[in-house]
C-alpha cells in the first residue's frame, strides 16, 4: 500500500470494511444497508434542504458521516444515527416516532446523540471569553456525560471529522475554538480509543486552521522532491520485502502515511530540524504472528545500522490505550546505493522509522475499539460470532480508556487501584446539566435540584425553593439527568429547610452541598448562642456600673481573641460570670493601722461574734471570714486586721495572708473558733460555712448531673457552680456549705468516684 508523503491518512473509501473477527454474512450485509437506507429516505425530505453551521449541506454531511463510520467498522445503528440525528430537530417525539419506525436501539442511539449536539451548541455560543483551558474541560464533561452509549461519541467523532474536512476542501474558515477543541480534545480521545485514522487526519486538519503557515511550511517542504523520496522508499519497500521473503519470513511491507502535526511536535518537542525527524522515512512490516515480529525485528537489524535510544517494544509493553507494534529507527549501511529523496545518497545514514506488527495488531491501529461498538446489537446471544461475555469485556476496556483520556486532560496522576470499581461504575457516578446559560455543571449521580443550586453558589442554595427542568417545574427532590437545563427559583432572602438533612427525602445527594447545608444552621445556632451571651454580659456590666467599658478589651484581659470568643463560652455556660466580677472589682486593699478601730467588749455568750469565730484576748470583735480561702471549722486560722471592716479570718495556709502578713506582720492577730457555749476550739453546731472544691474530669454528657447527685445523697448543699470544658477536659468548682471540714473529705472521696473524674479537692 502506498501512501502520499504530503497528506494525512488515506481517503476512507480505501480503508477496509470489515475488523477481523468479526463474520459478518451476506445476509447482515444486506439487512445493514436495507436499514441505512430506509434512514436515509427517512432523513431526506426533511435535511435535503438545509445547511449546518459551517455551511455543509445536511444530507451531504450526514453521508459522509457515515461513510466514515463504516470505513472503521461501525455498526448498522451507528450509521443509520447519522441521519436519523438530525431529522430529530423536525420531530414532536422523535423516540416514539423513530422507535415505531426502526426499533428501539435505533431511537435512542439518535435521541442522545441529538441531546449531545444540543448541549453542546448551547454551551458554545453562551461561551463569551475563548478561555482554551476552560473550553478544553467543558467539552470534556459533555463527552464524557454521554459515554455511557459509546457509540454517541463515535458519532461526534465522525461529525467533527467531516467538519474538517469540508471545511479544509471548500477553504471554508473554521473558528479557532471549533479547531482547538478538535486538537486538544477530540482527537485525543480518538487516540485513547485507538481509532488512530481518525486521530492522526484530525490533528492535521485542526492544525492546518489554528497555524495555517507553520502548516504550509510543513507541507511544502513534504512535497519538495516528493517524487524522488516516494522512489527511493519504493524501491526500498520493496527490497525489504523480498528479502524477507528469503528469510522465510512471510511479511507485506507498505509506506506509512506522514502526519504534518506528528512531524511539527516532534521538532519542537526535541528541537529537530526537518529532515532529522525520523517519520519523515517510514515503512511499516505487517506479519503472520507475534514470533515472526522478532524474527523480522532481528533480521532488520542485522540488515541495517540500529540508532541507539530508539527501539520500543509496544508487544510486551503494550501502550494504555492497547496499541501493539515493534518500533525501531536504523540506517543504511554505507555500502547501500540507493538515492535518498534530498539528492544525497541513503548511504550516508539518513534515518528510517520500522514498524513491526501482526495483521491483528495492524487492524486494531486502524480501527481500535470501533467494532467493539456492536455491543448494542450483540443482545444475549452476541453478535457477528462475537459472544455477549467477550463483549462485554470490551466495553469494560473502552470504558477504562475513556477514564484514562479524562485524566490525561484533568491532570491526575493515576487511575483507580484495580479492583476496587469497574469503569463502567465510575463513569456511572456522574452527571453533567446546564444552567440557562449552558454553563455545564458536574454532579454526583441522582443529585436534585438543590445540590445543583449548592453547586453553583452556595447562597443561591440556602435560597433555593423551586426549580425547573427543561422548563418544567419539578419537585426539589427530583433526581437529575443528563443534559437537562435547571432553572431555580430563589427568594431574595431566607435560608435552608432542616427537611434537607434528612437522607430519607432524598434532597441532598452531594456531600459538599449536605455540609453548606449543616453549616448554616450551625452558623444560625452559634449567633443565637453568642447573642445570648452578649446579653448576660452586658447585664454584668450595668450592675457593675461598667457600661464604659469596651468588650473586646474585656475579652483581651480575660483571655480571649475577641468579644464574640466571650460570648460564645459565657452563651453555652462553658464560662462563668464570677471570673468577670473578679476581673471588675479592685482587690481589698491593705489594712492601715491608723485606721484601725477596736471595740472591746465582755466574753459573754450573749456577746459571742457572728460566724463562731473569737479574736483572742479580745472581748468581742467584729470578724469576718476571708473570700479567697473560706476556712471551715476545724480548719487553724488566723486572723488580719483590716481597715475600718474588723478582723478578716484567714486559712492558716493561706497564700494570701502569708503575703499580707510579710508585709504587715503587727497586723497578724490570733483567733480560734467559737463554741454555742462560748468556749473556745469548737464551732457553733448551727452554724455552715461556705467551701470552694474544685474537680477535673474528662468531659462527657451528664457529668455535672452525676456529681450534683454525689453531694445530694451526701447531704452537702451546693450553692454555686463554675464550669468550662476546654478540648475534652472538665474544670469545675462547687461551692457547698459545711459545718465541719472534716466531713468534707469524706464526701469529696465519694466524688473522685465518679466515672471520668480525676481529682477532687478542696480549694
Amino acid at each position: 500500500m502506498k501512501h502520499s508523503l504530503s497528506e494525512s491518512p488515506e481517503p476512507a473509501s480505501q480503508q477496509p470494511t470489515a475488523y477481523p473477527g468479526l463474520i459478518i454474512t451476506e445476509a447482515d450485509r444486506q439487512g445493514a444497508d436495507l436499514a441505512l437506507a430506509r434512514a436515509r429516505a427517512f432523513a431526506e425530505p426533511l435535511i435535503a434542504g438545509e445547511d449546518l453551521d459551517s455551511g455543509e449541506n445536511t444530507l451531504a454531511h450526514a453521508d459522509a458521516v457515515a461513510a466514515i463510520l463504516r470505513s472503521v467498522g461501525g455498526s448498522e445503528a451507528m450509521q443509520a444515527a447519522s441521519y436519523l440525528v438530525y431529522a430529530c430537530v423536525h420531530l414532536n417525539k422523535p423516540r416514539e416516532v423513530i422507535a415505531k419506525a426502526f426499533g428501539d436501539n435505533f431511537a435512542t442511539l439518535a435521541v442522545e446523540t441529538t441531546q449531545l449536539m444540543r448541549v453542546q451548541r448551547l454551551s458554545r455560543s453562551a461561551q463569551q471569553v475563548d478561555d482554551p483551558a476552560e473550553q478544553t474541560e467543558v467539552v470534556r464533561k459533555m463527552l464524557l456525560a454521554f459515554s455511557r452509549d459509546l457509540r454517541v461519541v463515535m458519532l461526534r467523532l465522525a461529525s467533527r471529522l467531516q467538519t474538517l474536512r469540508y471545511c479544509a476542501a471548500s477553504k471554508t474558515p473554521m473558528s479557532p475554538r471549533k479547531a482547538r477543541e478538535s486538537l486538544q480534545v477530540f482527537a485525543p480521545l480518538a487516540n485513547r480509543l485507538g481509532i488512530w485514522q481518525i486521530k492522526w487526519e484530525m490533528e492535521d486538519l485542526a492544525f492546518r486552521f489554528l497555524e495555517p503557515d507553520t502548516y504550509k511550511q510543513v507541507a511544502r517542504q513534504l512535497d519538495e522532491k516528493r517524487i524522488e523520496r516516494e522512489a527511493s522508499m519504493e524501491a526500498l519497500r520493496h527490497s525489504l520485502q523480498e528479502e524477507l521473503t528469503a528469510q522465510g519470513i512471510k511479511a507485506t511491507v507498505q509506506g506509512r502515511p506522514k502526519h504534518i502535526y506528528s512531524i511539527v511536535k516532534k521538532m519542537r518537542g526535541k528541537s529537530l530540524d526537518f529532515n532529522q525527524v525520523f517519520d519523515i522515512r517510514a515503512l511499516r512490516v505487517i506479519v503472520d504472528n507475534v514470533e515472526a515480529c522478532y524474527a523480522a525485528l532481528g533480521w532488520v537489524h542485522m540488515r541495517f545500522v540500529p540508532v541507539n535510544n530508539e527501539f520500543d517494544d509496544y508487544i510486551a509493553r503494550p501502550k494504555p490505550n492497547g496499541y501493539q507494534s515493534l518500533h525501531t529507527v536504523v540506517r543504511q549501511p554505507a555500502s547501500t546505493g540507493v538515492d535518498d529523496a534530498d539528492g544525497a545518497r541513503t548511504g550516508q545514514g539518513l534515518p528510517i522509522e520500522i514498524q513491526i506488527r501482526t495483521q491483528a495488531m495492524h487492524d486494531h491501529a486502524e480501527h481500535g475499539v470501533a467494532a467493539h461498538w456492536a455491543y448494542k446489537e450483540a443482545g444475549a446471544k452476541g453478535y457477528a460470532g462475537v459472544s455477549a461475555s467477550s463483549e462485554y469485556d470490551a466495553k469494560i476496556a473502552v470504558l477504562r480508556q475513556l477514564l484514562a483520556w479524562e485524566r490525561d486532560l484533568s491532570g491526575q496522576a493515576a487511575p483507580p487501584a484495580a479492583g476496587t470499581h469497574t469503569a463502567a461504575e465510575m463513569l456511572g457516578d456522574r452527571i453533567y446539566v446546564l444552567t440557562p446559560e449552558a454553563a455545564v455543571v458536574e454532579l454526583p449521580a441522582g443529585a436534585t435540584p438543590v445540590d445543583f443550586a449548592y453547586s453553583v453558589h452556595t447562597n443561591l442554595g440556602h435560597r433555593c425553593r423551586g426549580a425547573k427542568v427543561n422548563g418544567t417545574m419539578v419537585p426539589l427532590n427530583t433526581p437529575l439527568q443528563n443534559g437537562q437545563t435547571v432553572e431555580i427559583i430563589a427568594t431574595k432572602e431566607g435560608g435552608p429547610s432542616r427537611d434537607w438533612l434528612n437522607a430519607e427525602l432524598g434532597y441532598l445527594v452531594s456531600h459538599r452541598a449536605r455540609a453548606k447545608a449543616r453549616a448554616w444552621f450551625n452558623a444560625l445556632a452559634l449567633h443565637s448562642t453568642v447573642a445570648r451571651g452578649r446579653e448576660a454580659v452586658e447585664k454584668l456590666l450595668q450592675r457593675e456600673g461598667k457600661t464604659a467599658m469596651k468588650l473586646d478589651d474585656l475579652a483581651t484581659q480575660l483571655g480571649f481573641k475577641s468579644a464574640d470568643d466571650l460570648f460564645e463560652v459565657v452563651g453555652k455556660d462553658e464560662f462563668s460570670l464570677r471570673n468577670i466580677e473578679n476581673l471588675l472589682r479592685p482587690p481589698e486593699p491593705a489594712p492601715d493601722p491608723d485606721e484601725l478601730l477596736l471595740q472591746r467588749k465582755s466574753r459573754t455568750n450573749e456577746n459571742a461574734p457572728k460566724g463562731g469565730v473569737l479574736v483572742v484576748g479580745i472581748d468581742s470583735l467584729m470578724t469576718q471570714l476571708a473570700k479567697c480561702c473560706k476556712p471551715a471549722p476545724p480548719d487553724p486560722i488566723m486572723g488580719f486586721v483590716t481597715r475600718g471592716k474588723g478582723v478578716s479570718v484567714h486559712r492558716a495556709d493561706c497564700s494570701n495572708l502569708r503575703e499580707m502578713a510579710t508585709q504587715n506582720g503587727e497586723r497578724v492577730i490570733e483567733v480560734t473558733w467559737g463554741s454555742a457555749s462560748g468556749g473556745a476550739g469548737k464551732p457553733t453546731q448551727s452554724a455552715v460555712y461556705p467551701v470552694d472544691v474544685a474537680v477535673e474530669a474528662a468531659d462527657r454528657q451528664g457529668l455535672l448531673r452525676d456529681i450534683s447527685e454525689v453531694f445530694a445523697k451526701e447531704k452537702t448543699n451546693v450553692i454555686g457552680v463554675q464550669t468550662q470544658s476546654i478540648k475534652g477536659m472538665a474544670w469545675m468548682t462547687f461551692t457547698v456549705e459545711v459545718s465541719d471540714s472534716t466531713r468534707l473529705n469524706k464526701v469529696l472521696g465519694v466524688v473522685r468516684e465518679v466515672s471520668g473524674v480525676r481529682s477532687a479537692r478542696r480549694r
